[in-house]
């Protein structure tokens, strides 16, 4: 590793040289003659108007373009609620030019009687990644989970975790920052987000080098709404709701920008009380097993973020920022299990009671600093992270068992449970970007991180002495892992239609895996290189064609390492394997798109030793024992075609349609195993802008039945209404939206291999009633915070 940080520093050191100063710059500013932050300045090529090259007006409302050629050329300048700008034509010979600066006049607010507010399409089709503009929709009552259950190639499995591309191997980040949660706390994390707080979701099938190359699958990059200037402001939300029980949540988030200090605060909290119902049947020899599960939790959660940006000077910038998130949890749990004979007579039955206790917190600090080395382009950036989670969960258990007639047989069994989980993860990273010669950019990082879990599962029976550990059931287990990693990246225009860009990735894995209960130690230490590449060419100023390629990993989280058995039930029980190899894909991508537009986008994963559930049935016991196993492969082939357009001024439809073809190939229990389906799904929301200020939202959405590891999933419908009306100058937004009016949404699937056979229902409060109200203070347009990917962002997804 030192070798190779040596070798970088010296390449750092060599390109340096190369650095050139053909640059053009200038200023963007308002009528009051303040810096317009986040302006789109775009350099444009004379005679035909091609573009050159395109920044974001920085906090000074300063920009620069570097490595220009020689030629003639124009500056224009645009930004949301202003007008645009021109330059004079003028002609570049190579030395440094500063262009005169641009005043933008604000367009005003004189409305007509139906306004459009937002020409941005819902779907936008990026070089590298798929932008969902959440604001085009109406999220009154959803969630961020719910929010992301609608952008393409999304999904949710049984226990609400995120498939992409039919994959759980998927990175989420918010702001471009990891959450440091386990897949289940994730879940419930994006469940206390509310909706509206959310601009946009970024899909990234093939991330580039400078990600880490966790995630088969791709990454999910969630943004919140920020503002764009200086100032104070802020944003507070109240949301009340109802399904089948009540729930109410609400946040503010504060700005305050000096030019010298940019400082943000966020807090979002709420109580739910919901539910959720699942149907177990099973078929074990010539019997049937029919389960009820009931769980009812009512959780308290509470997140924040708090930060701050110090511009020390042009150049420097240092950043310190802090997130944390609680969760405390009571579930009361019930449960049912029938078995009957093959003649549908009823021999036996079991009923649980197991009240529940849980409580996650995680707190994550970082600390960023970024150094403009020069004014064309050279810069470097470093983060430091820490990141400590702590969970715990307490359980107990009464089962009571009866035979065939209903008489209770022998005294009921109590059991309990306790699984307290720590996590420590620390990480360092470095980024540099430096522009060459005739347009090429060299960039080049490195990243090392450590993490250390502690997980102590510890299950017992109540004897007559007393509770009594169950050594089977329990475990003691630590886990310790390093990976460190470095990165090289060139790209580079080719003419005014041709962009490349390839990344090459080496990350090292060092990791133990120790079991002190069972006396289980497996250590591992191996390379990987992860290779990706990126062609766009720019048909016309319309039409343009993306082709990309990537090799990614997901290892296993460290929950799924754990040998512990987790039960639910009498009969049902998790446990992990500390066997479990990573997965490795490779990804391709094609786009063609249409003036930002999706026309069509297929994609092709392919996911080596997939990692998935797999049922272990006894048909003795009746127990079922779900185990994390590698798959042979899976192979998901798909295409998405997406688009927005007018059918009248004040009716504007945004339609998506996705198909998959899906294929696993593996042994089951040593039993080859081979599943291959053609799946479906297509979403349309429609918007009507009407008078007054009123908005009206209609979306439906349908998935048909499709294969995902070993289960395959039924079909599922979605409906939701809404209606909006903007006040007080439009700063204050009262919302209301009923979900899923026909109550179609619920997951389904069936499972056959082996000696298993069953059927999987689980139903949710996913129809609900919801009335928000979301209000604008101070300075409207307030710089936000930097959005910056942290050291440790692909460690918090396996937690």
């Amino acid at each position: 590793m030192k070798s190779l940080i040596s070798h970088l520093l010296l390449l750092f050191i060599c390109s340096a040289t190369i650095a050139q100063t053909r640059i053009i710059s200038g200023k963007v500013i308002d009528a009051s003659q303040q810096p317009l932050t986040g302006a789109t300045v775009t350099l444009l090529h004379l005679p035909d108007s091609v573009t050159t090259a395109a920044k974001m007006a920085d906090a000074e409302g300063k920009y620069t373009f570097s490595n220009i050629k020689d030629g003639k050329y124009i500056v224009k300048a645009s930004m949301v609620s202003f007008g645009s700008a021109y330059t004079a034509a003028f002609q570049y010979k190579g030395e440094a030019f500063i262009v005169p600066t641009l005043t933008l006049a604000d367009k005003g607010r004189n409305l007509k009687e139906v306004t459009v507010t937002s020409t941005v399409p819902q779907l936008q089709q990026k070089s590298d990644r798929l932008v969902v503009n959440v604001e085009k929709l109406n999220t009154t009552g959803d969630n961020a989970l719910d929010v992301l259950k609608k952008a393409p190639g999304i999904r949710l499995d049984k226990d609400d975790n995120i498939l992409y591309r039919n994959n759980a191997g998927v990175v989420v980040m918010i702001d471009g920052r990891r959450t440091y949660m386990s897949s289940t706390e994730l879940s419930n994390y994006l469940k206390s987000m509310p909706g509206n707080t959310i601009s946009k979701v970024e899909l990234i099938p093939n991330p580039p080098g400078n990600y880490d190359a966790e995630g088969t699958a791709g990454m999910i990059n969630i943004i919140l709404k920020h503002n764009t200037l200086q100032g104070y402001s802020g944003t507070a939300n109240i949301n009340a709701s109802y399904g089948k029980y009540g729930k109410v949540y609400g946040g503010i988030n504060l700005n305050y920008n000096t030019g010298k200090f940019s400082t943000y605060a966020r807090v979002n909290t709420g109580y739910y009380d919901s539910y959720n119902k699942m149907t177990l049947s099973r078929q074990i020899g010539s019997e049937v097993y029919n389960q009820y599960n009931y769980w009812h939790p009512k959780t308290t959660s509470t997140s924040y973020t708090i930060g701050t940006d110090f511009y020390a000077s042009k150049r420097s910038t240092f950043g310190v920022m802090l997130k944390g998130y609680n969760n405390p949890t009571h579930a009361d749990v019930t449960s049912q299990s029938e078995s009957y004979n093959s003649a549908g007579q009823q021999i036996g039955s079991v009923t649980g009671v197991s009240p529940q206790t849980s409580n996650v917190g995680t707190y994550n600090l970082n600390l960023n600093y970024s150094f403009a080395i020069d004014t064309i382009g050279q810069k470097l950036n470093m983060d430091a992270d820490y990141v400590y989670s702590n969970s715990t969960a307490g359980q107990y258990y009464t089962n009571s068992y009866y035979n065939g007639a209903g008489i209770l047989a022998g005294a009921p069994v109590q059991l309990r449970n306790s699984s307290p989980v720590n996590y420590n993860i620390k990480a360092i990273k470095a980024d540099y970007v430096l522009p060459l010669a005739n347009q090429w950019q060299f960039e080049a990082g490195l990243k090392s991180s450590w993490v250390g879990t502690h997980s102590n599962v510890v299950f017992d029976s109540l004897k007559t002495v007393g509770y009594v550990t169950d050594p089977k059931r329990s475990n003691d287990f630590k886990y310790d892992e390093n990976i460190n990693a470095a990165y090289v990246t060139f790209s580079k225009p080719f003419g005014k239609q041709w962009d490349i860009k390839a990344s090459l990735r080496a990350e090292q894995t060092i990791s133990t895996a120790n079991s002190l209960t069972r006396n289980e130690i497996v250590k591992r230490n191996y390379w990987q290189l992860f290779p990706s590449a990126f062609v766009t060419y720019k048909i016309n100023a319309n039409n343009q064609l993306n082709a990309s390629f990537s090799r990614r990993i997901s290892r296993p989280n460290y929950n799924s390492l754990n040998s512990a058995i987790r039960y639910t039930d009498a009969y049902t029980a998790i446990q992990g394997n500390p066997y479990l190899q990573p997965s490795i894909s490779e990804s391709y991508v094609f786009n063609y798109t249409y003036k930002s537009f999706q026309v069509l986008s297929l994609s092709y994963l392919k996911v080596h030793d997939d990692v998935s559930n797999v049922i272990n049935q006894n048909d003795q016991t009746k127990e079922s024992i779900t185990t994390y196993q590698n798959l042979g492969s899976t192979q998901t082939l798909s295409a998405t075609s997406a688009g927005s357009f007018n059918i009248v001024k004040w009716w504007n439809v945004n339609p998506e349609v996705d198909a998959a073809y899906n294929r696993v190939n593996t042994q089951v229990q040593g039993v080859p195993y081979v599943s291959r389906r053609f799946s479906w799904s297509g979403n349309v929301d429609q918007n009507f802008f009407l008078p007054q200020n009123f908005k009206v939202t209609l979306s439906a959405q349908y998935y048909s039945p499709s294969i995902s590891g070993l289960s395959r999933t039924l079909s599922g419908s979605q409906i939701d209404a809404g209606v909006s009306k903007t006040l007080m100058d439009k700063r204050m937004t009262l919302s209301f939206k009923v979900r899923d009016i026909f109550f179609g949404n619920r997951y389904r699937s069936v499972l056959q291999y082996n000696n298993v056979n069953t059927r999987w229902n689980n139903e949710w409060e996913s129809r609900r009633f919801t009335l928000g109200l979301t209000y604008n203070f101070g300075n409207t347009k307030l710089k936000a915070a930097r959005n910056r990917q942290g050291g440790s962002t692909a460690e918090q997804g396996r937690m």
